[in-house]
């Protein structure tokens, strides 16, 4: 028997890691770039330090972005990167995005 709350509908490849709005932000940020620092970031997003710390944790715990954090001369720098599975993650999200919107393969 199938199961009726899991069909062929395209909302069944959303990311729930990705799909919030705010860290939907962070990663297509991110997949621009090979790696983006901190502070770009949180101002393309448009977000407080502390909300970009939060929707990072979040982020990084589901694997799919890496932080490095290094000095640039005397002061400290957090980068942030996806990583392969963020990646994928994305592409597939996107992927189901454009399904709903009727746009997609």
């Amino acid at each position: 028997m199938t199961d009726p709350f899991h069909g062929a509908h395209p909302r069944h490849g959303l990311d729930e890691v990705i799909h919030a709005p705010v860290r939907f932000s962070i990663v297509a940020t991110l997949a621009a770039a090979d790696k983006a620092e901190f502070a770009f970031v949180r101002d393309t997003v448009e977000v407080s330090d502390s909300v970009l710390s939060r929707q990072v944790a979040t982020l990084e715990k589901a694997g799919y972005v890496a932080v490095t954090k290094g000095y640039v001369g005397k002061r400290p720098r957090t980068w942030l990167a996806l990583t392969p599975a963020g990646c994928a993650a994305f592409a597939a999200h996107c992927q189901a995005l454009r399904a709903i919107a009727g746009d997609g393969d």
